[in-house]
């Protein structure tokens, strides 16, 4: 980091932000109506010596900071939560998104209510659904948000931090009060792009609790019509039959949300611990930035959208992404195999429906790869197929009450191993059991023949 003779020291020269900051003045000058959600007007190029400024000479940080207070709304925690809304809002209307009708909202009501008739025949967790609705794209980002907020805020946070924590020595110490503005700025674009992510979520969940997580207000259950219309279509199988099934996995999903009091506090905490530690690869973004035309403002927006900030996976967040994907997959798997057996002599259309919500589930879409990109996060139960499988060897085993009387604790979850050999699962507290008999048989044996061969003489042990 150094400058020419006769320069006053600009902290940020040679790191990535000065080309950020360059770039934000350049590029995205053009007002509210700009790029990444809306960033306001204003020169950041000539703060940091960038086209238009007065020399590559130290920032005015007090300029600098009038600037941005007046450009960006204040926030509370790591996001910019009323951005990531505004501008998930106005991406999922970019495509026709209606208001669900009564008749709709009706057609959901009834589907559900038969639903949890078919599951009381599958299993003993008592139904879950208190309320039944049908969403349109904008009303499942405005009810799942606030739980969005509470999984997405530990990653953030770090993120933010961790980028903060990448200027140099020089450049927070001479920085002072900047920081503070940078942790807005950086909420500001995390905002976007979780707003982003939601509205690509919107254009593919087909119900509140289609990724495994409960996004939706406990007991609720909703489907989005538009979107169950959309996966149905080139399915050969009826929309009706499509919808039943459909509702039978968020009924499904219901029961579990509410009867396992501690399984929404385990997927969330699963969450906050992948968020912990997490890391910001500065050369990463250098690169990026690098490439990016100034003159272009989509070309930095495209870089925003596609995981500029994206964090390095550390080996304690894979361990909580193995935790996690395993839980999802618990959950799934569980679903999978109630809403089968809830089915088996009701539905014929329901085993390639199975299918394809397997396949569907197991691949993710174009939104979740997104979401995966800005906080590193997948949302995949990846091992679906084979909790699956675990869940019904052991109720063909021991019959279903045995089956959901896992969920009682977290510690009786059957583990990754465990889903290495999903058949096994449930039968080594038998054969432990059977080992410690034999020995106790083995010690009893041994000990009657030492008394049988002892003398009256002889000391007993």
């Amino acid at each position: 980091m150094t400058n020419e003779p006769g320069e006053e020291p600009n902290p940020f020269r040679g790191t990535p932000f000065e080309q950020l900051f360059g770039m934000l003045g350049g590029g995205l000058g053009g007002g509210p109506g700009g790029p990444a959600g809306g960033f306001p007007a204003g020169n950041f190029g000539a703060l940091f010596g960038g086209p238009g400024g007065t020399g590559a000479g130290m920032p005015d940080f007090a300029a600098l900071m009038s600037q941005v207070q007046a450009m960006m709304q204040p926030h509370e925690g790591a996001v910019n939560w009323e951005l990531a809304k505004d501008v998930a809002r106005k991406a999922a209307a970019q495509e026709p998104d209606p208001s669900v009708s009564s008749a709709d909202k009706v057609r959901i009501a009834d589907a559900l209510r038969l639903a949890d008739h078919w599951l009381d025949s599958a299993t003993e967790l008592p139904g879950g659904v208190s309320t039944s609705d049908g969403w349109s794209r904008a009303d499942w980002i405005e009810q799942t948000l606030p739980v969005w907020r509470t999984m997405v805020e530990p990653v953030a946070e770090h993120v933010v931090a961790a980028m903060t924590e990448a200027l140099p020595a020089e450049a927070r110490a001479m920085a002072g009060p900047f920081a503070a503005i940078l942790g807005q700025a950086g909420g500001a674009m995390f905002g976007s792009q979780v707003g982003q992510a939601l509205a690509g979520l919107a254009g593919e969940v087909l119900s509140a609790s289609d990724i495994g997580l409960p996004l939706a207000p406990a007991g609720r259950a909703a489907l989005l019509p538009a979107n169950v219309a959309a996966f149905a279509d080139g399915l050969d199988v009826s929309e009706q039959d499509v919808l039943l099934f459909l509702a039978l996995r968020e009924a499904a999903h219901q029961r579990l949300f509410a009867h396992i009091p501690w399984l929404r506090a385990h997927l969330v905490a699963a969450v906050e611990d992948f968020g912990r530690g997490t890391t910001i690869d500065i050369s990463a973004i250098e690169e990026k930035i690098s490439g990016i035309d100034p003159t272009n403002p989509a070309a930095l927006q495209d870089a925003l959208q596609g995981g500029l900030f994206e964090p390095q996976r550390t080996p304690t967040q894979q361990a909580a992404l193995v935790r996690l994907e395993t839980m999802l997959a618990l959950v799934e798997g569980w679903v999978d195999e109630v809403v089968s057996q809830a089915t088996s002599d009701r539905m014929p259309t329901a085993s390639k429906l199975q299918e394809q919500v397997r396949r569907r589930r197991a691949a993710g879409g174009p939104a979740e790869a997104a979401f995966a990109a800005l906080v590193g996060l997948e949302l995949r139960p990846r091992r679906l197929r084979d909790a699956a499988t675990l869940w019904s060897s052991l109720r063909s085993r021991q019959g279903a009450a045995a089956r959901d009387a896992v969920w009682a604790h977290p510690d009786l979850l059957p583990t990754p191993t465990d889903l290495d050999d999903p058949l096994g699962f449930g039968e080594q507290p038998d054969e432990a059991a059977a080992l410690v008999e034999e020995d106790f048989d083995a010690a009893l044996a041994q000990l009657l023949d030492d008394e049988g061969g002892a003398t009256g003489d002889e000391p007993r042990e």
